[in-house]
């Protein structure tokens, strides 16, 4: 267990997962015979605008979806604490580029699959999916070779294990050890224990979560996942973007703007909120939170900075 652990996993994780999205790429590329091109032409036959740029959801939704994953990535709270542990920030500079890298080959699993599974059910080369969350699944089962499959859904258990550990991990920590040394001074007692049945609560909290989401409106696994990158975005992007690069950031307006983020986030969730022109409800969020959080900063007086942190700031 632990962060070090988190940080192995990921790694094997991410491997197989670019592996795997390189020989998805090329297994779809030999469903048809015009390759990806008599895919992409079936489509557009089918239905012109889920082939334009912004697709059929349109411009607004389209952004919606760039600020959630451009943004809720940075807002990952794993993977900020990770950054954290680098030795010298310069690595940074090779981190960036080789995490770009990283999600591009592993999305190809992913386009590759979205692509020529609608165009197979058009064409009728299977019949419609009785769920979309089965594309994966059944073109992996059809398609596929069982070695290739099987490596495939191995990486997609590793990439579920490694972001539930991470998040766990960051979760139990916070309530544990963060908060009561921020509220109390002082840590409690026996932190093991207590860590230990936190853990178990935070896991049956978000897989309750989880099955009401199902239930309650048939969310897509895509959707919830999206959900909660939006819920990063708004929530802690804003304060980590801004406020590690401005002196007047203050802890009332950081506060102001996580918490009005998570409110809209679930309350248009779990209450099924549509919102028009397909505009994600992480969206909303998002500008709101920085709205507060600038504005609450600005009313609020400048907070004394300690050394660490004024160093931090000019660099």
């Amino acid at each position: 267990g632990g962060i070090i652990a988190s940080v192995y996993t990921d790694v094997v994780q991410g491997a197989i997962m670019m592996i795997a999205g390189t020989l998805i790429l090329l297994t779809a590329m030999s469903v048809f015979d015009g390759g990806m091109q008599e895919a992409t032409s079936i489509i557009l036959a089918d239905d012109g605008e889920a082939m334009m740029p912004f697709g059929a959801a349109g411009i607004m939704a389209s952004l919606g979806w760039f600020f959630v994953f451009g943004l809720g990535l940075a807002g990952q709270p794993h993977l900020v604490t990770k950054m954290m542990m680098n030795k010298k920030i310069s690595d940074n500079r090779s981190i960036l580029p080789m995490s770009l890298f990283g999600y591009v080959m592993a999305a190809l699993l992913w386009v590759s699959i979205g692509v020529i599974m609608r165009a197979a059910v058009i064409d009728g080369v299977i019949s419609p999916l009785s769920l979309p969350d089965d594309a994966a699944s059944v073109f992996l089962s059809v398609f596929t070779n069982p070695l290739l499959a099987g490596i495939v859904f191995a990486g997609l258990f590793a990439a579920i294990m490694s972001t539930s550990d991470a998040f766990l991990n960051i979760g139990t920590a916070a309530i544990i050890h963060d908060i009561p040394k921020a509220i109390r001074g002082h840590s409690i007692k026996n932190e093991l224990f207590w860590a230990r049945v936190v853990t178990v609560i935070l896991a049956i909290v978000a897989a309750s979560f989880a099955l009401y989401s199902h239930f309650q409106d048939a969310t897509l696994v895509a959707i919830l996942g999206a959900f909660g990158w939006g819920t990063f975005a708004a929530s802690i992007f804003p304060v980590l973007a801004i406020g590690l690069n401005w002196k007047g950031a203050t802890a009332l307006g950081a506060i102001s703007a996580i918490v009005s983020a998570l409110l809209i986030n679930f309350i248009v969730q779990l209450a099924g909120v549509v919102l028009p022109y397909g505009i994600l409800g992480g969206l909303i969020a998002f500008v709101v939170s920085l709205i507060l959080f600038i504005g609450v900063s600005l009313i609020t007086k400048k907070p004394e900075l300690d050394a660490d942190m004024e160093a931090v700031l000019n660099i």
